[in-house]
């Protein structure tokens, strides 16, 4: 198929790990292995010469790693969400699942974790920043102000996953989180540490 197309690296090795060549036989790891040399392969070269192709034996991905990579590739995912697997987590630390937060009173202090789905900069006129973040249940709307931004900016632009807290702001069917404390949420490591195992 490359050989047609002529797609690079990035775009072959995006619709490998969003699972587009599973139906043509092999599974995301070994797609993904052959992508670079998949994306040198041109109907004009000699068959059968480009390195790479065949992937050696690799192990399964997760239901955690399919959902992560949906949703990198995608912005969707038919599996769990990621956000799912670190439920367990998140509810020792006290956050709340965005599904429940029109349940909280108006004011209330909460916290909330999700992977970051949006990100609105520049601010405001008024220097207020939008977020959203997203888990298994729905959305947030979480509002920085000029100094929180400042304080938490590198977390905030480099964490794909967040633990806030801050004060619930209820009314007229929605809810958003006005921010005062961010913690990165590692993912991948929360996420293996806590496997089913059934």
């Amino acid at each position: 198929m490359t050989e047609r197309v002529q797609l690079d690296r990035p775009a072959l090795e995006a619709l490998a790990t969003a699972g587009t060549f599973t139906g043509l036989g092999p599974d995301r790891r070994a797609a993904l292995w052959a992508a670079g040399a998949a994306a040198t392969t041109r109907a004009e070269h000699l068959p059968g010469l480009a390195i790479g192709h065949d992937a050696p034996a690799l192990p399964g991905m997760t239901t955690f790693e399919l959902a992560s990579a949906d949703l990198w590739a995608t912005g969707i995912t038919a599996y769990r969400h990621p956000i799912e697997f670190l439920r367990t987590h998140l509810d020792e630390l006290g956050a709340i699942p965005a599904g429940r937060l029109l349940d909280v009173p108006d004011g209330t202090r909460i916290r909330i974790g999700g992977a970051v789905t949006h990100k609105q900069r520049p601010a405001t006129a008024g220097g207020i920043t939008f977020l959203n973040l997203e888990d298994e249940t729905g959305m947030c709307n979480v509002i920085m102000s000029i100094g929180m931004w400042r304080r938490a900016r590198q977390v905030w632009l480099n964490s794909p996953a967040l633990l806030v807290r801050g004060i619930a702001q209820v009314g007229h069917g929605t809810v958003s989180l006005v921010a005062d404390q961010v913690i990165p949420l590692d993912l991948k490591s929360l996420a293996s540490s806590s496997r089913d195992f059934r």
